[in-house]
């Protein structure tokens, strides 16, 4: 993706930090431990459906999600849209 691709797709996901232009990242909290394991969850299914693999890094009350499509190397149109699916689990 260009500048201006990643510009552009990211508006749409604006909870999302672009990392060097390499990758999206979100820091999610929640009330309590199971919450954010049960917001993982959903993540990991809905990663599974899409066949579109995030980093998830979580301790109590806090989910942090990184994407990037690994075969690129970079970011694609896969990584927003699982950032946009992400965002809708909440």
């Amino acid at each position: 993706m260009t500048p201006k691709d990643i510009a552009t797709r990211a508006a749409d996901t604006p909870a999302w930090a672009v990392i060097d232009a390499h990758h999206l990242e979100r820091e999610f909290t929640f009330p309590d431990f199971v919450t954010a394991l049960a917001f993982v969850n959903h993540v990991g299914a809905l990663a599974e459906e899409m066949d579109h693999h995030p980093d998830i890094h979580l301790s109590w009350g806090k989910v942090v999600v990184s994407v990037w499509t690994h075969s690129v190397g970079g970011l694609t149109d896969k990584d927003f849209a699982l950032a946009r699916g992400a965002d809708g689990l909440l």
